[in-house]
Formats: C-alpha cells, structure tokens, sequence
C-alpha cells in the first residue's frame, strides 16, 4: 500500500498477521506494484476489477438501500469516488432490480454523484468533458485517502452510472470536507472519515446551486470510521486546560 496511508490501516494488517510492503506513490502505484508481482510468483491479484467479487459485494448496499427506503429509492445518491467501485456495484444492484421485477423498467433511477477533491478529480474533470474515460490526474493529493486515486481502472463503468441516471460528478476541497466531517459529528454524533465528509459538502453545494431539490430525498454514504484519520483533528493542550472543570470535596 501506499507509504501515505493512514498509520491505523497499517497497523491492521501487522495485526492481522499480512505482510505489509509500502509504496512510495500513490494507490495506482502499489496496484501496479501488485500485478507485477502476481505474475512473477503467481498469485492470484484481488485488486480492484481483477476479480468479479468486489463488485458483488458492494452491490449489496444497492439492495440495502432499496430494502431500507421500504422497497423504494431514494432521488440523489452521492457516493466518495476513488476507484468507483462502490457506484458501479450500486449501478448494478438497481439494474438488477429491475430485471427483477422489483423496480418497474420505466422506473426513474437515483441520480448518482461521484464526490472526488478538488486536488484529485479524475472523474469530475472527465465528466465535464463528457468523456467516457477519465485522464491521469497529476500530483494528486488530498486528506480524504481512499479518494487519491489519479486514475481508476473503471473510470469508463463510473462515468456510464452517472450518465446513465443523469447524475453529476462534483468535487469539493479539503476545507470543505474536513468542516462537514465535523458538523456531522457535532450533530449525528457520528465521528466519519474525510471522504464521507466529502459527500455531505458536495450535497450542500448541489442543494445551493439547484441540482437538489427541497422536497427530494438525498442519501449520502460513508465508507469508513474517522478514527482511522485521527490526523483530521487536532487541539493544543493548553487552550483545553483553560477550560477544566475543578471538583470540590466536602
């Protein structure tokens, strides 16, 4: 994996007892890294879209969307985009139901939005361009990790998603991810990482520009837990000192 990644997620695979090589580069560097490897000792590569399983497994939360709305969809779904696997499982789970039965063929679809940042948006910059593939992004770099992919492998299946529900792709800065990370903790309680800040900024923006409509049902996913960004805040001792409550005993 790459040497940026958050110190947590390493520790996890020392943990779990892996082998942990780091990278220095980004994801699409470690992944080549993988593929180059699998051919010289014959392993079998679980990167991203060389198996058909992943795929399979974050379709399911097109499924669970579905069952939780009660057998209904919502209108928007915005969804952090890195190599976009979670959308095209989504994509894939609602084409599923219809073939189903369970949505009617003439059913309108959720508009899909791929959230990237400003300083890594592949996908955003392919989707205003029209293009059903997505260029190099130089220099990527941003906070939200698991969105600092320069070039996704499925750029072309991301792209079709989102112009095939008439979604959007939008990218939001590292300011704006970060504030929205910590509002919604404040408010839902709920300690997110960065790229699932990401979705709730891009939200507000579509919801002040129009794209969102008031009465319109609006789901926002978060893919990880904010205690593996610990990074993302931070305090200084002594301004938490001033405050300290001082107990008295009787």
């Amino acid at each position: 994996m790459p040497l940026q990644t958050p110190e947590i997620t390493k520790r996890e695979v020392i943990s779990a007892g892996g082998t942990l090589s780091l990278i220095d580069g980004l994801i699409h560097d470690a992944g080549h890294a993988v593929s180059e490897a699998s051919k010289e000792y014959g392993w079998y590569n679980v990167s991203t879209l060389k198996e058909p399983y992943r795929i399979e497994g974050k379709k399911t939360m097109g499924y669970e969307i579905f069952e939780q709305y009660g057998f209904h969809l919502p209108n928007v779904i915005l969804y952090p985009t890195g190599g976009g696997v979670g959308l095209i499982g989504i994509y894939k789970a609602f084409l599923e139901l219809k073939t189903l039965g369970w949505i009617a063929n003439d059913a309108t679809l959720p508009r899909l939005v791929a959230v990237q940042s400003e300083t890594c948006a592949p996908i955003v910059k392919a989707y205003e361009q029209r293009k059903s593939h997505a260029d190099v992004w130089e220099n990527a770099e941003t906070i939200a990790f698991g969105i600092n992919v320069p070039k996704a492998i499925g750029d072309f299946l991301v792209l079709e998603a989102i112009y095939e529900t008439n979604g959007c792709a939008l990218a939001v800065s590292d300011e704006e991810l970060l504030a929205e990370q910590k509002q919604v903790a404040e408010r839902e309680g709920n300690w997110i990482c960065p790229e699932g800040g990401a979705t709730f900024a891009a939200a507000k923006k579509l919801r002040q520009s129009g794209w969102i409509q008031e009465d319109e049902h609006v789901l926002c996913l978060n893919t990880g837990m904010g205690i593996k960004y610990p990074d993302t805040v931070t305090y200084h001792d002594e301004d938490y000192l001033k405050h300290s409550l001082t107990i008295k005993h009787d």
